[in-house]
């Protein structure tokens, strides 16, 4: 587990309170309520239009709730989401960084957005090219690098402020498998460091990486807690087998028949 000692004695990085979102008669996120400590990787696991988008788009301020409350790195969703979006890292499933640019301009350009000073951006930046290998390509267009290498940079642009907490929205698609161990690594050593992590991904053995999970089924969270307590619970030998289970009701029904 990645959870720092003690952690659970601190206030929350995440927490939501029968956080809803309603668009017009269709509720998206419905009542959901879960807390996550600090220096924890926490799962955000669903199928597609399961609303977990909804839900990140929320706790980073971008979508105002319907009803309920969140708060993310100490502010209010709702009245402060300009601090929680100078305190998080966000990291989409769309690549996020400008591949016009090069790799240094755009660790410039988003150390001056996240409010670094120009020796501080020197120095990340220094760290940042050291840590990745990349050095010698700093002056390499980032549209010309290989997707791996773009999703370790663009994690490590998110980082580079040293936020409170960080939202990563599948941030592995596409990659090749020692990339995505790689990548993983990445987020530990970040949780190690104390930032709280929550990330949504579609590949299940991802999924057993996590301190914890929630599956959210149809707006709602319809399980959660550590990946081996669930399977344990649930009687399944695979979060992928709990996945299909919750969200797939049909399917594993048919699977079930199947092996009878």
């Amino acid at each position: 587990m990645t959870g720092l000692p003690g952690s659970t004695n601190l206030a929350p990085a995440i927490e939501a309170r029968d956080l809803t979102r309603r668009f017009g008669d269709f509720t998206a996120v419905d009542s959901i309520s879960f807390s996550v400590a600090a220096g924890e990787v926490f799962g955000f696991l669903g199928a597609n239009g399961a609303g977990k988008t909804t839900a990140i788009r929320m706790l980073i301020g971008l979508l105002s709730p319907s009803s309920g409350s969140a708060r993310v790195a100490g502010h209010d969703v709702a009245t402060e989401a300009a601090e929680i979006r100078r305190r998080i890292g966000y990291m989409s499933q769309r690549f996020s960084l400008y591949e016009d640019l090069t790799v240094r301009e755009n660790i410039q350009l988003f150390g001056g957005i996240y409010g670094l000073s120009g020796a501080q951006i020197r120095d990340r930046a220094q760290a940042l090219l050291l840590r990745l290998g990349l050095e010698h390509a700093h002056k390499k267009l980032v549209g010309a690098l290989p997707l791996g290498w773009k999703q370790k940079l663009a994690l490590s642009v998110a980082l580079l402020h040293e936020p409170r907490v960080i939202l990563l929205d599948e941030p592995t698609g596409g990659v090749d498998p020692i990339t995505r161990r790689q990548f993983w690594q990445m987020i530990y050593d970040a949780a190690a460091e104390g930032t709280t992590v929550l990330v949504t991904t579609h590949y299940m053995d991802e999924a057993e990486y996590c301190d914890r999970i929630s599956i959210m089924v149809d707006g709602s969270i319809a399980a959660m807690g550590a990946p081996s307590e669930l399977k344990r619970e649930f009687g399944v030998q695979s979060v992928d087998d709990l996945f299909v289970r919750l969200a797939r009701p049909a399917l594993a029904s048919a699977q079930a028949g199947a092996g009878a």
